[in-house]
C-alpha cells in the first residue's frame, strides 16, 4: 500500500488534519520528511 499517496489524498480532500498526518509518522507509515511534504512545511 502506497501510504503517503493515500495519506496525501485523504489530507488534499480536507479528511485528515495536520495533527493526524501526524500519526502516520509515529506510527511508522510515513516518514517526517513526507509528512511534511504533506502539509507544505519545511521538513529541517
Amino acid at each position: 500500500m502506497d501510504w503517503y499517496a493515500l495519506v496525501k489524498h485523504h489530507y488534499d480532500a480536507g479528511w485528515y488534519t495536520a495533527e493526524q498526518v501526524r500519526v502516520f509518522v509515529t506510527a511508522g507509515k510515513i516518514t517526517a520528511v513526507q509528512a511534511a511534504e504533506i502539509l507544505g512545511e519545511s521538513a529541517e
